[in-house]
Parts: C-alpha cells; structure tokens; sequence
C-alpha cells in the first residue's frame, strides 16, 4: 500500500461529528465529552471540532451497553483497554464475559434479597390490615382468630400507630 493509498483509504473512512453521535445514540454531547474526559473515547481534532471514527461509534456502543447493564465506567475502561490487543478482541471478550457472569450473579442475589424483602413487606401488610385494637383490653387482635399479640409486639405497633395517626392528622393553624 503507496502512502497516496492509505491516504485516500483514511480518508474514505467514515467520520462522525459529536451532534452525529449523540443524535444517533439518544445521548447529550456533554456524555460524549465525558467518557471523552474519562479516557474512554479518544476522537480526532480539526481544530475546536471532534471527529470521531468507526471504531469510536463501536466503543460508544460498547459504554452506553456497559451502563445499562449496570457497570461502573471503571469496568467499562477495563474491557474498552482489551479492545486493540491485536488479537481479534478475543481477550476482551473473555474478560467481558467473566465480568457480566459475576455481574448476573450479583443481580441474581439482589433479586433473591428484593424478593425475600417484598414477601416480608406483604406479610407485615397483612397483618397491619387485620389487625384492630381490642376495646376490653387495649392490646392488638387479629379480627379474624381473635389471637392477641404479644406485649412486645404491641408496644411496637402502638408506637407505630401514633408515628402514622401523627404523619396522616392535618396540623391546625394557631
């Protein structure tokens, strides 16, 4: 390849400004010029404008992909940095892959935590809602079976019930 050649192959590349990209990817430019601040893309300049290749567009991809699945733009950084090894990106996308498998395993555990709070938070609505104060002796009853709370567990709601009778009474204007 002649020096004419690969000036005239560089130069049949195509090119994107900044509005281009941040257009196509639903991104504001300031975004682009952070990943840009943060080492993460590294686009040409003509003077004061940005110009950003194909391989650019590709690593924008890869970032906004990263942050929905949840990565820090640290680990993005990490991934991005195997992307020219020269060896047809095979490193990257083993490390890549290592680094979504623990992500879905921490998701997974997340997820088991939110689904083990939400059945606690059902269980604890449904005895909130079945629940009355007995007029005969002051302590909660299940108005169902009758059970009575024990007195720990009744000291607790009560102090509950005055923390939400205090937070759902309108205050009265002096």
């Amino acid at each position: 390849m002649t020096a004419d050649t690969a000036k005239q192959s560089a130069s049949e590349r195509p090119t994107y400004s900044i509005a281009d990209l941040a257009r196509e990817f639903g991104v504001s430019p300031r975004t682009l010029r952070h990943y840009e601040d943060r080492g993460l893309l590294l686009p040409e300049r003509e003077g004061q404008n940005r110009i950003y290749s194909a391989g650019d567009r590709a690593k924008i991809s890869w970032i906004l992909r990263g942050k929905r699945v949840g990565f820090s733009l640290a680990d993005i950084a990490e991934m991005l940095d195997l992307y020219d090894l020269g060896d047809g990106r095979k490193k990257q996308r083993q490390v890549t892959a290592k680094m979504c498998e623990d992500r879905i395993e921490a998701l997974q555990s997340q997820r088991d935590d939110l689904d083990l709070m939400i059945s606690e938070m059902t269980d604890f609505v449904t005895l909130l809602k079945d629940l009355e104060v007995c007029q005969d002796t002051g302590k909660w009853t299940n108005i169902f079976t009758g059970e009575q709370l024990p007195d720990d567990q009744t000291a607790s709601l009560a102090r509950l019930s005055t923390l939400s009778t205090k937070q759902t009474t309108p205050s009265k204007e002096v």
